[in-house]
Formats: structure tokens, sequence, C-alpha cells
């Protein structure tokens, strides 16, 4: 098990040892350090209950206590270790930029790399640093040696980034854009594999699929897909922008062939962090979105030539990374689910409330869609954050209308009890 003292010890410590800075203030660290010592053996499935200890998760995190935050899905805000890296890095960077920067935060890529690869379960060399997910999947869509009539298979509930990419691919280069349609949440694995199967044509060189789904918190069965497609030689782009640090899996252990995915999303990492990952046999092949001096390498560094970049958020990283495996991918992903169902389950019970995600964990976790029959999600969004001052985001996108409720490991019931009163609310405005 991951050493809880290592955390409170080293998780502000940069490749050398000359960087430390404090993780966070000695109390709150000190509380954190005995809130896991004391609970070290605890099942997850217990923990996912325990108050006093998400209280303590809380403590960690700066969030504002006057506004209630259910739209983590779109970005997460980082715990103060980070935020505290972020800053340290970024006043040391601007002490002598081109020594600090080039000379001192850049050799801490490495280290990070490694990091990163243990945390998604690859290799090193199969790993690439982004400033988003979007950046990571735009470098695979753009890089691909697709030509004209190649077919590549899609759905019209993936993201609009990676939608238009694919689109700007198909007017530029002539490739054929198979859509499926998708009403959601589906609760049938088997349906959605099939559904990607059976679209697949002697054409077909791509399979584009999205994890989670973000809209609504479907959970694709990615895994299956991706079996069922090398077995026809078709290759899978995998949107894990949603699920990475989400819910537990190592990405090798879905076998595709390419996956992007942010971090500051349910890493927590800083705002505009990223990761790709590219199967070590697929490197060589794929073009770099930004040119390298050999676009054949077979080097994954290939793909991080984007020039003058901030390292003091890249390296921020790290303190991330340490933060979540602190927390524990499997304690994460049972709070995020019982976070959604304790207030998915409650609002199913008010007259004229629906909730348009999966409560099976199969199917989802963290995100949620709110439905409230004869009101707009523009109208629940306003009623939500001007009478309860909730944060959540509307929704209308290919055959799905709500509001996205999305809680994080900071959020306690007592805050998804005021959504549930501004639901009620809300049914009777």
């Amino acid at each position: 098990m991951y050493s809880r003292r290592t955390f409170i010890h080293r998780a502000g410590a940069l490749s050398g040892g000359s960087l430390l800075t404090p993780v966070l203030a000695k109390a709150t660290a000190e509380k954190l350090e005995y809130t896991f010592q004391s609970r070290l053996h605890t099942n997850a499935e217990v923990l996912s209950t325990d108050e006093d200890f998400w209280a303590s998760i809380q403590q960690a995190f700066t969030v504002s206590p006057n506004l209630i935050n259910l739209n983590n899905g779109g970005v997460a805000p980082a715990p103060k270790s980070v935020q505290d890296a972020v800053e340290r890095y970024g006043r040391l960077s601007n002490e002598a930029p081109s020594y600090y920067m080039w000379r001192i935060l850049d050799q801490g890529r490495e280290p990070l790399r490694k990091k990163l690869a243990h945390l998604a379960g690859v290799l090193p060399d199969e790993v690439a640093l982004q400033r988003n997910a979007s950046e990571a999947l735009e470098t695979v869509i753009f890089g691909l040696r697709l030509k004209a009539g190649d077919e590549v298979i899609l759905c019209k509930q993936d993201y609009p980034n990676m939608i238009n990419a694919w689109k700007q691919r198909e007017k530029r280069d002539g490739i054929k854009l198979k859509w499926l349609d998708f009403s959601l949440p589906i609760e049938d694995k088997s349906s959605l594999v099939n559904a990607y199967l059976h679209a697949i044509s002697s054409s077909t060189k791509i399979i584009h699929v999205t994890h989670i789904i973000n809209w609504m918190g479907q959970i694709m069965p990615v895994k299956e897909i991706v079996d069922g497609a090398h077995k026809l030689n078709v290759e899978v782009v995998v949107d894990g922008a949603h699920s990475f640090g989400h819910i537990q899996y190592n990405v090798s252990d879905l076998g595709c062939d390419y996956f992007g995915t942010s971090l500051h999303k349910w890493i927590s990492a800083p705002i505009g962090t990223g990761l790709l990952v590219v199967k070590k046999n697929k490197i060589k092949n794929l073009y770099p979105l930004f040119a390298a001096g050999d676009p054949e390498s077979e080097d994954i560094r290939k793909f991080e030539n984007l020039g003058t970049r901030p390292f003091h958020i890249e390296q921020a990283s790290g303190q991330a990374i340490q933060f979540h495996q602190m927390i524990g991918g499997e304690r994460k992903q049972k709070r995020l689910h019982y976070l959604k169902n304790y207030w998915a389950t409650k609002a199913k019970g008010i007259n004229g409330v629906n909730v348009g995600t999966s409560l099976d964990p199969a199917y989802g976790c963290a995100i949620g869609l709110l439905q409230i029959e004869g009101k707009t999600p523009a109208q629940v969004d306003a009623h939500l954050f001007e009478k309860f001052k909730i944060h959540a985001v509307g929704i209308v996108w290919e055959n799905i209308a709500g509001v996205r409720i999305t809680p994080n490991v900071y959020t306690l019931p007592a805050d998804l009890d005021i959504l549930l009163d501004g639901i009620l609310s809300c049914t009777k405005a």
C-alpha cells in the first residue's frame, strides 16, 4: 500500500531535492497523516461513507465555502499542495527563466513521465506530456496515415473538439466518417459493443470511442470494443478525458492503440496538463502535431515539440499524482459513485424528476444528469445558481438534455442535501 507518511514528507519534492515546498499547512498535514494511518486497512466500500475521512480530504482544498461547485466534470480544482507547487515553481522560473526553466525544472520531465506511466500502467516510452485531452487526441487524429476512402467509426455523443478534428480530416483528406447515435443511458454492454463492431466494413481503419461520455457519465465498454476491433485489424483511439483518475483501470488493460486524457479533471493537476499514450509499435508511423526533427522517430518525445511552455504547471503535476495516490484509485471511485447515487437516488423519488445516468457502477460513476419535467436545462441551471448558489452546467447535445451534476472528493453529503432542496424547489417554481 502506498505510504501515507511518504506522501506527507515527500509530496513537495522536485527531482534533485533542492526545491522542497511545503505540501500543506503543518496542522492540515498532520491531520491528514493521522486520518490515513487510522484507516489503512479500512475497506474502500466502507470508507466511501466515512464522513470524517472525507472531511479531512476537503480541508486539503481551497474551494469556496459560499459556492457549491458541482461542475467538476469541466475542470477540477487542485488541492493546495498543487497550487503551492505551481506558485513556487513559477516564482523560481522568473528569477532567471532560461536557467531555472531549462536547466532545473525541465530535469523533472523524465521523472514525471515515469510517474505518469506508472499511474497509467504503461511503459514510460509510451507516454507523452500534453496540455489537455484535445491536444493529445488531435495529435493522433491528425497524425494517422489515413487516405481518401478510409473509414472512421465514431458516435454523435463524442466530444465536439474530437468530432471537429475528424470532420476536418474528412474535408481535407476525403476520409469517410461513419456515425453511431445512442440514446443514453444504456445498461447493456453487448448492445454497445455490437454497435461499434457491426459498423465495421472492409474500409474501416479506426474506431474512436469515448470511455466516459462527458455529457451524462455513460461508461463505455472500451476493452470489449478494442478486443473485437483488433480481431478485424481495426485500430482504436480512446478519449479518456473523463475516465482517467475517475474510475480504476490501467490504460494497458484497455488494449487500445492510442489514448488521450486531461490531468486537470480527475487527477486535479494544474489547469493545462494532459497525457498521450501511444503503443510502442505505433509511434513510428504516427506523425507529430508539432513538427519534429524526425517525424518517423520511434521516440515518444517527438510529440512534445511544443517549444517554450509553462514548466511550473507541468512540474506541479507531480504533486497532483501523489495526492491522487494518497487517496487511492479504488477509494476515490467508490466515493465518487456513492456521492452520485446519494443525490440521484433521492432525486428520482421527487415527482417530475428523472436522472439520465445509470446508477449501476458498471455504467456510471461521479457524473449524473438531472432532468426536470417542464423545465429546460438552462432554467434548471439558472434556478440552482440564483436560489442556492449551486454551480452546475446545462447540457443540450445529441439526444441528451439536462443539467450535469458532478461532485468531487471534496464534496460532502451536506452539499448534496442543498442540491436536493434546490431540485425540489425547482419542481415547484
